[in-house]
């Protein structure tokens, strides 16, 4: 820069010279810019290789081991002598898409103790409550399935967690249930879901216990950018962080959380996150205040909602992105800094740099592929996607800009059609 600055100062001074402006003038400048530090190309190249493997080697072996996809539902917990009462929550707006296969996957439990499914209808206008009482026609568990519409949605309160607390109320009617499952209606579960569930929560007296739905990875925008969702998650909530009673470090999965019925209520209830966006990490958050919880990586449960085009994940990452930086400008800048010296510095060090900052950007671009392998392994698609997983971080950073720019827009936190995070202010 202080070289640009020479050069533009110079071309001024010769300009100067040329209607005859006092040389000493002139000398005066090239004084003053010749104290003018440079820092040498050279050093800034090692400075960035340097913050490159200082960066990968905290990461690698400083965040929980998050990138080895470790914690899972792998192992079967001990199975309680008693099988607790369970009420199934499911707010549903607009899914006529998938409210009938989700449903029917709740409704072929294999639990053994008392469950009833409660499905809060939020004014949906595509049919999702008919096509619920069609899906759950000639079930085993018909009886148990109670639908309800839901109360038009009040100020100060975003739809889903108003549909919940509606459920929530509806299943605490009569007998309040020991434990609830929070689920959503584009999630389909396998028939041991609900019993894997208790007994983990049972055997670790867990006061939330969360499985990361499988997400669908089919179309090429899947293929290229679920993976990276799940392996970004992990690394901003390392899942083996989340576990330890004494860390602060708090997440969840809204697609699937148990919680312990007298938790919740003396956590705040739905009440004391009425507002949040992020409403499953929100809620991990607030319960993690009253005991432990605990979250993994799963195949039993999975998402149905299809992300055909990039554009679908660009809506779905830019929805919520900015509103977990908390809407601070600060923590925005951070965190595109961040992502672009951990994840671009070393590509560029491999391709243009020379000697050991080449060197040292090779190693990490490597060492980044390779972090990335568990991930693309749970998933099933190439390996190669490790070698892109910087061009990968790159579209995640500009879809956490557009989600800051929405809420300039006043367009933050849109979901079908409720507008929750700039509109009002927030």
């Amino acid at each position: 820069m202080a070289r640009i600055v020479l050069f533009l100062l110079q071309f001024r001074s010769q300009f100067r010279m040329q209607k005859k402006v006092p040389l000493a003038t002139n000398q005066i400048y090239f004084r003053t810019l010749q104290r003018v530090p440079i820092i040498p190309t050279q050093l800034m190249t090692y400075a960035a290789a340097v913050i490159s493997v200082v960066l990968w080697a905290v990461l690698l072996t400083g965040r929980g081991s998050f990138w080895r996809c470790r914690i899972t539902d792998g192992a079967q917990p001990t199975r309680p002598a008693k099988w607790p009462s369970v009420a199934v929550v499911v707010p549903a707006r607009n899914e006529a898409e998938v409210i009938r296969e989700s449903l029917r996957s709740l409704l072929a439990q294999d639990y053994r103790g008392r469950l009833s499914l409660i499905v809060v209808d939020d004014n949906s206008s595509d049919g999702t409550a008919a096509l619920a009482r069609e899906a759950a026609r000639g079930q085993v568990r018909e009886r148990d399935l109670s639908i309800i519409s839901g109360a038009p949605l009040p100020s100060g309160w975003t739809g889903k967690l108003w549909a919940v607390r509606q459920g929530v109320a509806t299943a605490e009617a009569n007998v309040t249930p020991d434990y609830l499952l929070l689920t959503d209606a584009d999630i389909t579960h396998a028939p041991d879901t609900v019993s894997w569930l208790i007994a983990q929560a049972i055997s670790g007296d867990f006061v939330l216990t969360s499985l990361m739905a499988k997400l669908r990875c089919v179309s090429l925008a899947e293929r290229s950018l679920v993976p990276a969702f799940i392996y970004f998650f992990q690394m901003v909530f390392p899942f083996a962080w989340v576990a330890r009673p004494n860390h602060a470090t708090a997440a969840a999965a809204g697609g699937c959380v148990l919680v312990r019925s007298d938790a919740l209520r003396l956590s705040g209830g739905m009440d004391g996150i009425r507002d949040a966006l992020i409403d499953d990490c929100a809620l991990a958050q607030q319960l993690k205040s009253v005991g432990p919880i605990w979250l993994g990586l799963t195949e039993r449960v999975r998402s149905l909602r299809p992300y055909p085009r990039f554009a679908d994940i660009k809506a779905m990452v830019s929805r919520s992105a900015y509103a977990q930086l908390g809407y601070s400008p600060w923590l925005l800048a951070g965190t595109c800094l961040g992502m672009l010296l951990t994840f671009l510095v070393p590509p560029l060090l491999a391709v243009f740099a020379s000697g050991v900052p080449r060197l040292a950007g090779v190693v990490v671009w490597i060492a980044m592929a390779i972090s990335f392998q568990p991930t693309l392994q749970l998933y099933r698609v190439s390996p190669l996607w490790g070698i892109a997983l910087p061009g990968i971080a790159l579209l995640y950073t500009y879809y956490t800009l557009h989600s800051a720019y929405q809420y300039l827009r006043k367009r933050g936190g849109a979901w079908k059609g409720r507008v929750y995070a700039g509109a009002a202010g927030l």
